[in-house]
């Protein structure tokens, strides 16, 4: 009689079991798909991160996800700092709500950041951020070798996502390469993560966007030079780097002359500025570089407020103090120079530290003794390094694809360290450690 409940009783724990773990892949199915749901235009797009919202919400119950966010504190606080100031500035100049958007979406993300804070199949992960940069970068290839379109920008935006799309693109192909690194040769992530890293590098370049390809190129070696160090295997990773060298002077060959044309020229705009004629994408960034210094000496403190660039250009330049050739710029295309001239020193400040205190957070785990964790420094590191020299030819975190794609992941990996470390025990101290 005992036996027909006994062998059920096998198949019911199984599918317990299965129930119970339904969760886990949901929430890693939906952080896999983030950085695509930051690169397309249609509604839908917002459902991934509403989804992750409202279960970050009930996360922060849990003690688990409090301590990895203890763990975290110094990345957390500095993108508290940076909206704390941004509603200030607001509020000291009478803007209204609308030009807190921005920090509207980094406080989102330090909510959503709890999901890294629980258990998740990081596999999948990692395999749906490769996806996406396979995904995009096969978009930006048909935009430019079949639609004829003279600098691929993927799915939002239009032409002028170009820089936003390189920079995700980049970002995704340098995820994609750590993992590459510690894949078994030959096994399906290998090629799966070779794979993203090799369409995000050549479609970033089809952007023909100068400045995130030149901030890739530190964050690059410092993920080679990191993961060398620790294997041993320096042969290998040099071996990478010449191919990769070698694959980008190809690939810079193949089109036409006209990446090349870009660099080739940087002199003869900077030339033109220093004549009084601010001609090109370079001469234009330099007028406006100065133009955001003009703001940021005459309001030091607490800016022009947020937001408000373009108004004070449009003034400058009808004063006849600018060049009518940045009218059409509603920022200067630069992070630094933007928190200064709109946010004061106080802001430049908070900006700063959302870029320094991460660096300091992530490297003080590179060496690690367990390689999880220490990978995933790596990635939150080389994100990081990223963004903080292309921030220098871009207002990164103006445009919200980028903006939301630095705070998702450094957030969320900060959060993810903290989550490894609290998991085995550790102290939020690990500087003392070989």
């Amino acid at each position: 009689m005992n036996a027909p409940s006994h062998g059920v009783a096998v198949p019911d724990r199984e599918t317990a079991r299965t129930w119970r773990a339904w969760p886990t892949w949901t929430l890693s199915a939906l952080v896999a798909l983030m950085p695509l749901s930051f690169s397309i235009e249609p509604g839908i797009k917002a459902l991934p991160v509403a989804l992750l919202f409202f279960c970050s919400l009930a996360l922060l119950r849990q003690v688990p996800v409090r301590q990895a966010y203890r763990v975290a504190a110094p990345v957390v606080a500095a993108a508290m700092l940076l909206v704390a100031l941004d509603i200030a500035n607001v509020l000291w100049h009478g803007l209204g709500w609308r030009p807190l958007d921005h920090a509207a979406h980094v406080l989102l993300y330090v909510v959503v950041a709890a999901v890294f804070g629980r258990h998740l199949r990081m596999g999948l992960v990692w395999a749906g951020f490769s996806l996406t940069a396979i995904g995009l970068g096969a978009v930006c290839l048909v935009q430019h070798y079949v639609l004829d379109v003279l600098r691929a920008h993927g799915l939002n935006g239009g032409d002028s996502a170009a820089i936003e799309c390189a920079t995700l693109l980049l970002g995704l192909a340098l995820l994609a390469l750590v993992q590459l690194l510690q894949a078994r040769i030959g096994n399906w992530r290998w090629w799966l993560h070779g794979a993203g890293m090799v369409f995000g590098m050549y479609g970033a370049l089809l952007t023909q966007s100068r400045g995130p390809l030149l901030a890739f190129v530190p964050a690059f070696l410092i993920v080679l030079l990191l993961h060398a160090r620790r294997s041993g295997r320096w042969r290998l990773n040099l071996a990478l780097g010449v191919a990769v060298c070698l694959g980008g002077a190809v690939a810079t060959a193949t089109l036409h002359g006209a990446m090349l044309n870009r660099f080739t020229t940087i002199q003869k705009e900077v030339n033109g500025f220093d004549q009084g004629d601010p001609d090109g994408s370079v001469g234009a960034r330099l007028e406006m570089w100065r133009t955001a210094l003009r703001a940021a000496g005459e309001h030091p403190l607490t800016g022009i407020g947020i937001d408000q660039y373009a108004t004070y250009t449009r003034a400058e330049i009808a004063a006849g103090r600018s060049d009518p050739s940045i009218a059409p710029y509603n920022q200067p295309h630069n992070e630094y120079l933007r928190a200064l001239a709109t946010g004061g020193v106080l802001l430049l400040l908070a900006l700063l530290a959302v870029f320094v205190l991460p660096l300091r957070y992530f490297a003080r785990w590179l060496r690690d003794a367990d390689d999880t964790l220490a990978t995933t420094a790596t990635a939150g590191l080389a994100i990081v390094v990223l963004y903080l020299f292309c921030a220098m030819g871009e207002s990164v975190f103006y445009r919200v694809m980028s903006q939301s794609f630095f705070f998702f992941l450094v957030l969320g990996l900060a959060l993810r360290v903290g989550y490894l470390a609290r998991l085995r025990g550790d102290t939020p101290a690990p500087a003392t450690r070989a």
